[in-house]
């Protein structure tokens, strides 16, 4: 059997295949944190609440209405999408003009109250939810599951459409104008409020279609989101804040590289991620794809 630096070959591709998996919920979510961070200067701290939403969504539709998992990927994002349009018509909208700290704890308060409930409600010790593709693949050298590698299809697919709708369409182009100079754009009759609703409920809407992918992977339980938020929020900052293409490339980069830590030296496995970000801030402030403000 092939060793590579003392790792059979089976185990590092298994163990690569999960960095691939866990890079991949770390692209869908920082890409929803930096759309939204983009056009409204809002760090929505409730982006880890709304991924766990949107896996405890896709479990209620089962099993209380025997929706199957492939409608709940349709559903449970467009449902997500106009609660976050409420939450920024109702909440979000009020404090745009006031100082950061109220806009962060508006949404670390909501995330809150989001998983408490849920963990009042369902407990802590969560729930499972079956795997809609059973079975997988022997590529010779490691099993590969199905929905594995589903997931890794999914959530790049979703990246790279938002990356193409945001630099490559109109709609984009406006967005990316009102990012820059709101007054100008209202001047060419473009409606800057309901852009900015959009972005949010587009934003939401990718963090719970990436809990419904993680929903079959692991048990549905209340404190999924907020395990990731924080290393999400560092994938944000060494991508660079505001960079689609930074989000996708460093959240798939990173879960790699913290997926090798756990292989060749474990007990740095749970750091590494923030040893880079801190390399990165001293290097670079704005990023590895950041452009100067």
């Amino acid at each position: 059997m092939t060793d590579i630096f003392g790792i059979p070959l089976p185990a590092l591709m298994g163990q690569l295949t999960l960095g691939l998996i866990n890079g991949a919920f770390y692209a869908v979510l920082s890409l929803g944190l930096t759309v939204i961070f983009g056009m409204l200067r809002v760090i929505n701290f409730t982006h880890g609440a709304q991924f766990t939403l949107g896996a405890f969504g896709a479990w209620m539709l089962l099993n209380y209405f025997k929706i199957p998992y492939w409608v709940s990927l349709v559903i449970m994002p467009l449902v997500m999408a106009v609660l976050g349009a409420l939450v920024e018509r109702l909440l979000l909208k009020r404090l745009y003009e006031m100082n950061h700290l109220f806009q962060l704890l508006l949404t670390f308060g909501l995330a809150q109250m989001i998983e408490g409930t849920l963990a009042v409600v369902y407990g802590s010790s969560g729930k499972p939810y079956d795997n809609p593709m059973p079975g997988g693949v022997d590529l010779g050298f490691m099993f590969l599951p199905y929905y594995r590698g589903w997931v890794v299809v999914a959530s790049l697919s979703a990246c790279l459409v938002t990356w193409w709708a945001i630099e490559r369409t109109r709609l984009g182009a406006y967005l990316r104008a009102s990012t820059d100079n709101p007054e100008l754009v209202r001047t060419f009759g473009i409606p800057v409020p309901h852009l900015m609703t959009m972005t949010y409920a587009f934003g939401v809407a990718l963090a719970a279609l990436a809990g419904v992918l993680a929903g079959p992977i692991d048990q549905v339980k209340p404190s999924m989101g907020s395990g990731l938020i924080i290393t999400v929020f560092a994938v944000v900052v060494i991508g660079g804040v505001g960079s689609i293409m930074g989000s996708i490339v460093t959240g798939f980069a990173l879960g790699l590289l913290e997926s090798l830590t756990k292989v060749y030296y474990p007990p740095a496995s749970s750091v590494v991620i923030f040893l880079v970000m801190a390399i990165v801030i001293l290097a670079k402030p704005t990023g590895l794809f950041g452009r100067q403000p």
